[in-house]
């Protein structure tokens, strides 16, 4: 059981919300994306976010376009898990590709404001809040081996060069 603070949004939240896109060709670097991860949305967050906070969110969390820094903002960030009601698709995938839990949990988001915490039992897949408990969905084999391994790249890099974790 693991206890995590949460930043807490509402519904459709989209990827330059998330990450401006008007940083898109001019920043690459993790580090650096990470400084401008929400700042039109939240401008407090980068600068309070702490390494195991949740982004816990309403309905469409990132939907819009398909770029991917819109995840490494947050990732960068120390999010290792986003809880949203649902996600757009392709951030859903964008998500699994990098590493961070992406949770499908409608109803929490309506619960919390920024600041509360939650606990996360992994093994018993469950969230809990206060008295309430919410089930956390289970992944398809081949999505948690990827979330398992950090990412994509980390579990190819593993599985055709034999790097370590």
């Amino acid at each position: 059981m693991t206890v995590h603070r949460c930043w807490v949004y509402g519904d459709n939240v989209n990827t330059d919300l998330i990450f401006p896109g008007k940083y898109t060709y001019t920043l690459t670097k993790p580090e650096d994306i990470r400084t401008h991860a929400l700042e039109d949305l939240d401008p407090t967050f980068a600068a309070q976010v702490q390494p195991g906070d949740l982004v816990v969110a309403g309905l469409n969390w990132g939907c819009g376009s398909s770029r991917e820094q819109g995840v490494t903002a947050l990732k960068e960030a120390g999010v290792t898990t986003i809880i949203a009601a649902s996600f757009g698709g392709l951030y859903f995938r964008n998500c699994i590709n990098q590493g961070v839990h992406p949770v499908v949990c409608p109803g929490l988001a309506a619960l919390l404001h920024t600041g509360d915490q939650i606990e996360i039992d992994h093994a018993a897949r469950l969230i809990r809040f206060g008295a309430q408990t919410f089930p956390i969905p289970a992944l398809s084999p081949s999505v948690q081996a990827i979330l398992d391994a950090g990412g994509l790249a980390p579990m190819l890099r593993r599985r055709f060069l034999g790097e370590s974790a």
